[in-house]
């Protein structure tokens, strides 16, 4: 349910964007989303399509980019992409901690007319 408080959040920072440059129509927003922020694309685009109705953002497209979760090892300290199962390091079979890459969300351009 968070990704209703984030889109609407996005929404309000594309459309003040867009007023600013004088844009009428808002045709495109690039997002970037990391693996481990929990955000699920398919509710952001559902909430999207119903809140930007009547807006210079309605019928904009969508454009999501993933981050991949990162972590480093504790013991060799290599750095490695999430495996699919556990978080264990793929060169020793330590235990990996986050690094805080992968837990982004960011609108990462506009594009408008």
């Amino acid at each position: 349910m968070h990704e209703y408080s984030v889109t609407k959040g996005m929404l309000d920072t594309v459309l003040s964007e867009a007023e600013k440059a004088g844009a009428s129509r808002i045709t495109e927003i690039r997002l970037v989303i990391g693996d481990l922020s929990t955000i699920i694309d398919e509710s952001v685009q559902m909430y999207f399509d119903i809140m930007s109705k009547g807006t210079p953002a309605h019928g904009a497209k969508l454009v999501f980019r993933r981050v991949p979760a990162q972590f480093r090892c504790r013991n060799c300290g290599n750095e490695y992409n999430k495996p699919a199962k556990g978080f264990d390091c793929p060169l020793c079979g330590g235990l990996g901690l986050p690094t805080g890459k992968g837990k982004e969300f960011y609108i990462e351009s506009i594009e408008v007319d």
